[in-house]
């Protein structure tokens, strides 16, 4: 990434702009792993010894996850040395620098890449040599999972501006497009809504009335456009993608 006023901010990111406990909140962070498994259901690789990297991996939560679910080649980076601190409480081989660089430096190395929460933060060109470099890293049969703001949704524009590293917005169409442009296939958008079954009580309950504004969502967009749009209205959104 460019040396600029990021650079200030990372520097104490975790305790600055993500309020980071240096106490881990085990039940919290429990119960957002369990979800995790419910958001990534069918695209984890079945085999646990294949080589996993999250890129941004901040305090570490989705290490953790991969971890206890037996994966054991498990990499992490991240620009910030506070979380990349935090994160190597969870895996040893945690990385500090800039994700861009440490994937253009591993080619045809991961059958995995995650980044949850990072595209986001990049320039419009840093996007296009992200999504290159993701492509580059993975092995043929690979996967990248990416998690961003979605703009879509009536609450994007809130959570697009929660982070003043922030650079640029996504719609599930137009992120889907800048994949198929890196090269990948079989790309497919998710929502990151309520959890219908084996989660809480209140979850369920939350997802049926979330499936109601939804209805009320499409309806808004084919009584404008004529179209339903991409379905995924949540005020994030996840995608993945297959390196063939």
């Amino acid at each position: 990434m460019c040396s600029d006023y990021r650079d200030r901010i990372y520097e104490k990111y975790a305790t600055g702009f993500q309020d980071s406990p240096e106490q881990v909140d085990v039940v919290a962070a429990a119960r957002w792993r369990k979800a995790c498994g419910y958001y990534l259901r069918g695209w984890l690789p079945d085999i646990k010894q294949v080589q996993i990297i999250d890129v941004a991996c901040g305090s570490g939560n989705l290490l953790r996850f991969f971890a206890e679910n037996g994966y054991r080649h498990i990499r992490g980076v991240d620009i910030s040395p506070e979380q990349v601190s935090l994160a190597r409480r969870i895996v040893p081989e945690v990385f500090e620098g800039d994700a861009i660089e440490f994937l253009e430096a591993h080619r045809e190395e991961y059958d995995l890449i995650t980044g949850l929460d990072i595209v986001e933060h990049f320039h419009k060109p840093e996007v296009l040599r992200f999504l290159d470099a993701c492509h580059a890293a993975l092995r043929p049969g690979g996967r990248l999972i990416l998690q961003t703001p979605n703009a879509d949704s009536p609450w994007g524009t809130a959570h697009r501006y929660n982070d003043f590293t922030h650079e640029v917005g996504f719609s599930p169409n137009v992120l889907f497009r800048l994949l198929r442009l890196a090269g990948f296939a079989e790309i497919e958008s998710r929502e990151t809504g309520p959890i219908p079954f084996g989660y809480t009580m209140a979850s369920t309950l939350r997802y049926l009335v979330w499936q109601a504004i939804r209805v009320v969502l499409k309806t808004w967009n084919i009584a404008e456009t004529g179209d339903a749009g991409s379905g995924v209205f949540t005020r994030v959104f996840l995608i993945s993608g297959i390196k063939k």
